[in-house]
């Protein structure tokens, strides 16, 4: 019979407990959409108040991620009910604990400098800025930067990681980079620079109502 309070799944074939990394980092993403919306509102709007529910369910969900056990988490059962259809990848628990106990770090700080203190500074600042770093590479790329950290602190192995990262091999064909991709990258960014440069003043006049110029360049 499964314990209601553990961390990670007991998987035929795997020796230590391990958790679906579709379902985190489709959680990671729900989570980088919510507090990238907040931050966009205290940019433009100076309002915190997106920010600081946005803390508030963040702890609230990590703690039951640590304390209680993953499968009780909110985020998380919104992820695996959107990535149900897909065959789970699985990882390591013990490094994925590792990174969530950095993410509640950054959640206290900032819950108690923002909603306790209810002032901001730079370290409140940065503490966003670093869960919004760690959110978007979980998501989009699938690295777990509190893994890797996981690996440096221990100095040991991480066991099961996603896309076996922990496992040196070397590079497939596919996935090898050439000289002439490396100049693609390099040709495209001089592009980015140029169009900036020469279209800058067009691209800052604001669209028109697309109606209005339609009706004055055809019918009128």
């Amino acid at each position: 019979m499964k314990k209601a309070i553990q961390f990670g799944e007991r998987v035929e074939g795997y020796r230590i407990p391990v958790l679906n990394e579709r379902e985190v980092r489709a959680s990671a993403g729900l989570l980088f959409l919510f507090l990238f919306y907040a931050i966009m509102l205290v940019n433009f709007r100076q309002d915190f108040s997106v920010l600081k529910y946005f803390i508030t369910i963040f702890l609230a969900d990590f703690i039951i991620r640590i304390f209680i056990n993953p499968k009780f988490s909110p985020t998380l059962i919104l992820a695996r009910l959107m990535v149900s259809r897909q065959n789970p990848e699985y990882v390591g628990a013990r490094q994925k604990k590792f990174a969530w106990k950095i993410g509640l770090t950054l959640a206290t700080i900032m819950f108690f400098l923002l909603i306790v203190l209810n002032g901001h500074s730079i370290l409140s600042a940065v503490s966003c800025l670093v869960c919004l770093l760690f959110l978007f590479l979980e998501s989009a790329f699938g690295i777990c930067a509190g893994c890797l950290i996981y690996g440096w602190y221990y100095k040991e192995k991480a066991e099961y990681c996603p896309g076996e990262i922990c496992d040196p091999k070397t590079k497939q064909e596919i996935q090898e980079i050439s000289k002439v991709q490396i100049a693609i990258i390099f040709g495209f960014a001089l592009f980015a620079l140029l169009t900036i440069f020469i279209l800058n003043d067009t691209f800052q006049e604001n669209p028109g109502s697309l109606w209005d110029i339609i009706y004055s360049k055809f019918f009128k």
